[in-house]
């Protein structure tokens, strides 16, 4: 009777130890898919065209962050972002020359007590103007503030006066997580880890109708 009840038991624990295994083999897969999911940057469309005498600027990023630096941002890190669009003019006979340039940055921060997110929009780099001279947006989600930040709409690159009909011109588009922004020891950190690595770059040549 004995050897009976002990055969059961060593059976029972071999199962039990089977289908435990698979569960927790199971759960550190999700984990570890959920984890893995890397940050996606992608420029969707870049186009320019003529209003009213300016020429506009119209992007359309896919954006998505990676977990290392949502948790950041949940744990009270404020997160920047760059768009900059240079207006180039071709010359054969040196570099090419930089006739203007625009900058937008972005300081996305998530605030605890209102569990909401908090967007700021500047042409001016936020080291050198307070949070008070910038456009201030208050979001229900991540998703919310991002959607801003990946639609870049009606950007003034440059006015007419600044075209040369006579000449081949382009706009040098960037767009980039700012580690630059993030205090010190943060930047050490992110530099080996690719979540904090987010920067795309296009050129867009300006047709005759742009700049005539």
């Amino acid at each position: 009777m004995m050897g009976f009840i002990t055969h059961c038991w060593k059976n029972v624990g071999f199962e039990f130890w089977i289908r435990t295994g698979c569960l927790v083999g199971a759960c550190f897969l999700a984990l570890s898919q959920a984890w893995g999911q890397s940050a996606t940057l992608e420029l969707v469309n870049l186009r320019a065209n003529r209003q009213d005498n300016v020429l506009v600027l119209n992007a359309q990023l896919k954006l998505e962050l990676g977990p290392v630096v949502e948790d950041a941002l949940v744990k009270g890190l404020a997160v920047h972002f760059m768009a900059e669009a240079e207006l180039m003019r071709d010359r054969w006979y040196w570099f090419d020359r930089k006739v203007g340039v625009v900058t937008r940055y972005y300081r996305l921060a998530f605030q605890p007590l209102t569990r909401r997110w908090r967007l700021n929009v500047s042409s001016e780099p936020f080291s050198v103007t307070s949070l008070a001279g910038s456009i201030s947006q208050n979001f229900e989600s991540l998703n919310e503030a991002l959607g801003v930040i990946q639609r870049q709409s009606h950007w003034k690159v440059a006015d007419a006066s600044e075209l040369n009909p006579e000449a081949r011109q382009y706009v040098l588009y960037r767009f980039k997580l700012d580690v630059s922004q993030l205090p010190r020891p943060f930047q050490i950190a992110a530099g080996n880890q690719a979540d904090w690595n987010l920067q795309v770059a296009s050129q867009l040549r300006l047709s005759a109708e742009m700049v005539r």
